[in-house]
């Protein structure tokens, strides 16, 4: 294992230790335990940025399932060393926040474990090289966020936000699997490198828009883009840390690294770049303007990621038609540095902003808007950073948000101008939507900050409120500063990870030379974009009074929640009568649907299969055998012609003892003595279950039921028949028996063979067996003592 492949391990590694000294020692708060693990992996990915910034990439190599190509491949260019240091940065400005926001009395050691698990999770989606691993991490983000926004779980909408999350967000992902296994089938490899240098074949198959359409749902469900965005409002119910860590910088950024990543192979196709576009622009909108008639804080700051994610994505797109052109269109280039510039800046003022909220709802204990209101001199620090997150996610020089949404701004009008025939009349409504969607991106970051801390002080909040204490203050400050630093300063991040991450995603290898500015010149549309953005911005703010009631326009039987909840009730309800409809409580049932598969499944493959019988290689039917098959066979017979529980017994018995005969003929003595040891407790367990059944007779059945029974057994006799004959006659392989008689004596010093085969040669399947009695044992012992009381309640006796 290489230092890398460590690198990714450590916090799940580190998280089983942090589960143990949570057991055992709560004298210290965990979070000063688990803050070193990212801080070291953070470093380290630091000490890999000189080599990125220089074009080098680093990869390694890890066999893990290599038969099935499944490889634990680490490959670090640009984009994936920017996310990873997001991950690990982030996550340890989020662990030392929580210190202070989560109280010891806290289940702690389950917070920090799944954090860490959560975390080699994320680390593992943006370094790895194979699909089918990366796959496996993208998974582990979805049951790892699941559990953390589960976390408080005697609240109802936290278990309902996260049922919602892992279903959205896995459904897609198993989408994506199928788009994975379609390239893999184009390309015959699982490797992202190995994908890219096939793009010619990717571009001629019949497969690459399937696989286009799967990963983009994969990518849409993960990061929230309209309409699988719902997920994330319901997840605000985690921790603050939680949201801090998850849905602003990490792991609803997945998706757009899957775009990202994948732009390169499939920027060739119009489905792959205007889908991109388009469900980037209308989630950027329509979160946007729904965040605006949200009261609670974390439910604005939610359709807020959503409608900043959107714009990463729309930028993304713009970015695939560079790649498409060759980069022959630098304002194309322009908006794939823009993605990953505001990516940056989106991780700095959203992190923050979710911090803050923690911060107002831990001192005040309340998050309304209703109820907040006048804390400017109460909180002064917490309405310091307040002011320059909420101005940077406005677009407000001149802090970091503004750079990139000007270059957002800049390529949405230059796309509306290009020669693109799929444009055609439409062209206009990229730079309209845009400006649409920043006029409500920047009412609602007033709102946050007159809401909160401005107007007059509202007496009606839970908690005295008071300014939080510093450790508390410490990373949102931190993140706040790097939105002044980033701002101020935006081309210390150009070369060193700016770049490399946008050369990554045009998979060029010239150097971009990025120069970002302040200022575009007079002439340039973004400019006057951004000044109608505030100033159209601050009339409807003013004036919100007046329009706001269009929010109650509608009902709620046509949104997508009730869309999402009513799928979920009818579901349940299909799924409840179509088990209902074959669950009919009798085995024999389920026996028939059993054989009836097995006929079925089996008559297909024998008709598709070319087989052959070799009767040659049969043995002669001896006058003993014929005498025993006919005991066997009139057995049977009384079986189904009898009335009697006792003689069907009998008869049952008498086929085993027959069968015990004809294993003695064939010179098998130990299969025998088992046969009629087996025989005979079954009989003996027999006569007892059957002693206390109720008396019904089995040919009061009808003649219907009694036809098809006749027939499902005939039909799975002559299969199994004819499987055996044609297995028998059709060896693809020398038979093992030879080796056994070879080697039983010299290898295990046994002369009986069945027994050294047993116990030698395959302990570990009798081992497995007996543990596999073992366990139905438990299970019968469990059903002895479970009763059911009138009500329907399970109960266990305390006593036998």
């Amino acid at each position: 294992m290489t230092l890398i492949h460590f690198a990714i391990l450590l916090p799940v590694i580190a998280a089983a230790g942090i589960g143990i000294l949570y057991r055992y020692y709560k004298k210290i708060h965990l979070g000063w335990f688990v803050l070193p693990i990212p801080t070291v992996i953070t470093i380290y990915l630091f000490t890999l940025m000189p080599a990125v910034s220089n074009n080098q990439v680093v990869h390694e190599t890890l066999d893990f399932m290599p038969r099935v190509g499944m490889n634990f491949d680490v490959y670090i260019d640009g984009l994936s060393l920017l996310f990873a240091i997001l991950i690990s940065g982030i996550g340890a400005l989020v662990v030392l926040y929580s210190i202070g926001y989560l109280s010891q009395k806290e289940k702690l050691g389950n917070f920090y474990v799944y954090l860490l698990i959560f975390m080699t999770a994320m680390l593992g989606v943006v370094l790895n090289d194979n699909v089918l691993m990366l796959y496996l991490f993208w998974e582990l983000t979805s049951i790892s966020s699941f559990l953390l926004i589960a976390y408080w779980f005697n609240r109802e909408r936290s278990i309902y936000g996260a049922q919602k999350s892992l279903l959205i967000t896995m459904f897609g992902g198993f989408l994506m699997l199928g788009g994975f296994i379609a390239l893999g089938q184009i390309t015959d490899t699982y490797s992202i490198r190995g994908m890219m240098a096939q793009i010619p074949a990717v571009q001629e198959s019949a497969l690459a828009p399937l696989a286009i359409i799967l990963i983009l749902i994969g990518a849409f469900t993960k990061s929230a883009q309209f309409p699988f965005y719902i997920w994330l409002p319901d997840a605000m119910e985690a921790p603050t840390p939680v949201s801090a860590y998850l849905h602003s910088a990490t792991m609803v950024k997945a998706g757009l690294y899957l775009v990202a990543r994948f732009t390169p192979l499939f920027a060739f196709a119009e489905l792959w770049v205007w889908s991109i576009i388009a469900a980037g622009l209308v989630t950027l909108v329509w979160a946007a303007f729904n965040a605006i008639k949200q009261d609670d804080l974390k439910a604005v700051l939610a359709f807020s990621t959503v409608s900043q994610l959107g714009l990463i994505m729309s930028l993304l797109g713009i970015g695939a038609l560079a790649v498409q052109t060759g980069a022959a269109e630098q304002v194309f280039t322009i908006a794939t540095v823009a993605a990953v510039f505001h990516l940056i800046n989106h991780a700095t003022f959203k992190g923050a902003l979710f911090m803050i909220i923690g911060i107002v709802d831990h001192e005040t204990g309340t998050r309304s808007l209703k109820k907040l209101g006048g804390l400017v001199t109460i909180m002064p620090i917490s309405f310091t950073m307040t002011l320059i997150a909420s101005l940077s996610m406005a677009g407000i020089p001149p802090f970091n948000g503004f750079l990139s949404k000007e270059m957002f701004l800049e390529a949405m009008f230059a796309i509306g101008q290009a020669d693109f025939s799929v444009l055609a009349d439409a062209a206009v409504l990229f730079p309209l939507l845009a400006i649409i969607g920043s006029i409500f991106t920047f009412i609602y970051s007033i709102m946050l900050i007159r809401g909160i801390f401005l107007g007059k002080k509202m007496p009606a909040t839970p908690k005295t409120p008071k300014e939080a204490p510093a450790l508390m203050l410490i990373a949102p400050a931190f993140l706040t500063l790097l939105v002044v630093v980033f701002g101020l300063f935006p081309n210390v991040l150009s070369g060193s990870i700016i770049d490399p991450a946008a050369m990554s995603i045009l998979n060029i290898s010239e150097p971009l030379n990025t120069e970002i500015h302040h200022w575009h010149g007079w002439d340039s549309p973004a400019l006057w974009a951004t000044v109608a953005i505030i100033a159209i911005g601050t009339l409807m703010y003013i004036f919100r009074d007046a329009w706001r009631p269009v929010y109650r326009l509608g009902s709620d039987a046509f949104t997508l929640n009730h869309l999402y909840d009513q799928g979920l009730i009818y579901s349940r309800l299909g799924a409840e009568k179509i088990t209902d409809g074959y669950m009919s409580g009798y085995i024999r049932s389920y026996l028939i649907y059993i054989f009836g598969a097995f006929v079925i499944f089996s008559l297909i493959t024998l008709i598709n299969t070319d087989i052959s019988f070799d009767w040659g290689t049969t043995a002669p039917i001896a006058l003993p055998d014929l005498l025993i098959v006919l005991i066997i066979l009139a057995a049977v017979a009384a079986i189904l012609i009898t009335r009697s529980r006792m003689v069907s017994i009998i008869m049952f018995s008498t086929i085993g003892f027959a069968l015990s005969l004809l294993f003695v003929f064939f010179r098998s003595v130990d299969l025998a003595l088992t046969q009629l040891a087996v025989e005979a407790i079954t009989t003996a367990l027999f006569l007892l279950a059957f002693f206390h059944l109720p008396k019904r007779s089995g040919n009061a059945e009808p003649r219907g039921f009694k036809l098809n029974n006749l027939m499902i057994s005939a039909a799975v006799g002559i299969i199994a028949t004819v499987i055996g004959l044609a297995a028998y006659s059709n060896r693809l392989f020398d038979s093992i028996s030879q080796f056994y008689i070879d080697n039983v004596y010299d290898l295990a010093a046994g002369g009986n063979m069945v027994n050294v085969i047993l116990v030698d040669f395959r302990s570990l399947d009798t081992l497995f067996e007996t543990l596999v009695f073992a366990i139905a044992g438990l299970g019968v012992f469990v059903l002895l003592k479970l009763r059911v009381n009138k009500e329907g309640e399970n109960k266990f006796e305390e006593h036998p």
